[in-house]
């Protein structure tokens, strides 16, 4: 059988050398799960990897959209179960690597068939965002969909928007659609999970930060103040920028906010997946250990 070794964590842990440590191992490509490293020119505040680490493994998913396009984690299913039909062929074990969780979770388990949403619609609901603010049309939610909104992150602005999408398209609850039937795959799921000390973690994310803003964070958020709008710029790192650039908050105050809210991030990341009892944990220097397990397991589904 094949297999899709799936390698998931924190943001800032390790991920991408120790998928590419993985990767030269099976000789296979990178596909990544990372829903902001896919849009181009968004590189040093993704922390979308190097051209010299693109080099080494082929990869996947990384700068192939546009800041302004339209993607969402039911195209991302699609396309990488399309994706895996044509690469198992020639890579009967593949790598999947990175930390958002929905895009994950829909490759592996599944998501809903819900309605695509039009472009009226979508171009709607945006101008109603923009114009009346998240409040407004959380409190819509709650009208429209309250048992949706009962559980809905009604803080994240896409999670807000794309209920009422489709609320609006169909005349229906966004909730009914949701069924979360977990989908068969015809391929063996090795999950492996890197993870440190929080102590140690926080530590990275900190002096993380302070790289992007040496290698020019601040000018590449500038190129985007026109499409700041967009779900795709309403990320860490970015938004803090933002409100740094429009004179809310001075400079130092802004790299401390995208330090915090990277942490916070990452510990939402942590809760999600001890949910996950497939996840085998590891270091992520633990190279030797993590290529053992994974042999073990694709042993053991022969």
């Amino acid at each position: 059988m094949n297999n899709l070794v799936v390698l998931i964590g924190p943001t800032a842990v390790g991920k991408t050398e120790t998928g590419l440590a993985i990767a030269a191992y099976y000789g296979c490509p990178i596909i990544s799960a990372d829903s902001r490293q896919m849009y181009s020119g968004m590189e040093i505040g993704t922390a979308m990897p190097t051209k010299e680490e693109l080099a080494r493994q082929k990869h996947y998913f990384v700068g192939h959209l546009s800041p302004g396009d339209y993607y969402s984690a039911a195209l991302y299913e699609e396309e990488v179960l399309a994706l895996l039909e044509k690469e198992f062929p020639h890579h009967p074990t593949m790598l999947m690597s990175g930390g958002s969780m929905m895009y994950i979770d829909a490759v592996c388990n599944g998501i809903d068939d819900i309605p695509t949403v039009d472009e009226v619609t979508r171009a709607m609901i945006l101008e109603k965002f923009e114009r009346e603010g998240l409040e407004r049309l959380a409190e819509e939610l709650r009208i429209l969909d309250p048992e949706y909104y009962s559980e809905a992150d009604i803080k994240n602005p896409k999670r807000v928007m794309h209920a009422l999408e489709i609320c609006y398209m169909t005349g229906k609850r966004y909730s009914s659609f949701r069924k979360r039937e977990k989908k068969d795959r015809p391929f063996n799921i090795i999950k492996v999970g890197l993870r440190r000390e929080r102590e140690e973690l926080y530590e990275r994310i900190n002096r993380r930060v302070d790289m992007m803003i040496e290698n020019g964070l601040i000018d590449e958020v500038k190129r985007f103040t026109h499409l700041k709008h967009h779900n795709s710029l309403n990320t860490v790192g970015y938004k803090e920028i933002f409100k740094y650039l429009d004179g809310e908050w001075d400079l130092p105050f802004a790299i401390e906010k995208i330090k915090q809210n990277t942490r916070i991030y990452s510990r939402k990341q942590v809760t999600w997946y001890r949910k996950d009892e497939e996840i085998a944990w590891f270091h992520p220097n633990d190279i030797k250990g993590i290529i053992e397990h994974i042999d073990s397991e694709i042993a053991r589904h022969k």
